[in-house]
This record gives structure tokens, sequence and C-alpha cells, in this order.
């Protein structure tokens, strides 16, 4: 609930500074919020959150794998291996993004 309410929030504001600013003021926070994403540093801080979080995954994947039956992880792991599409697990490359 609280997410939720964040993002009307969030698209409240939006809209209203949005509709105050202008366009041209809507181009300039959009060029700003570009060249912040493409800075090198925050790449950088962004990946390694990414891995952070892919090893925090696994590691819990992990720890719930061995106190469930294993019915319930052989399902898990055919589901994840029909979203592959390829039918191989390749663990070392869950969650990764072509970013």
């Amino acid at each position: 609930m609280r997410y939720k309410l964040t993002f009307v929030v969030g698209l409240a504001l939006g809209y209203v500074v949005g509709t105050r600013a202008g366009r041209e003021r809507y181009e300039q926070m959009k060029k700003s919020a570009k060249d912040f994403a493409q800075n090198p540093a925050v790449r950088n801080a962004t990946e390694s959150a990414a891995q952070t979080g892919r090893q925090a995954a696994g590691k819990a994947l992990h720890v719930v794998g061995e106190k469930l039956p294993h019915s319930v992880t052989d399902r898990v792991h055919a589901l994840r291996e029909r979203g592959r599409g390829n039918g191989k697990v390749d663990d070392e490359n869950w969650g990764t993004s072509n970013t």
C-alpha cells in the first residue's frame, strides 16, 4: 500500500510540476535526468547494486530451496527453465541485464 501511495503522490507531483513549468522546463529536466543516468559513477553504482541484489537473490533461493519439499523446488526449476526458452539452467547469469 505504501508503494502505491508513493507512486500516486509522485504522479500527481509530476503532473503539477509539468503543467506549471511548461515544455521547455520539461525538456530541461528530461536532459538532466538522462545525463545523470549516463554518468559513469551512477552507472557503476547501479550495476554494483544490481550485482549485490542478484547475489542476495541467489543465496535466498538456495536457503529457501533447502527448506521446501522437493516437489516445490522441482516446479520452480522447471518454471525457470521454461522462462529461458533454451532448457538450460545458467545460475551465473540469472537476473542480469543488457545495460
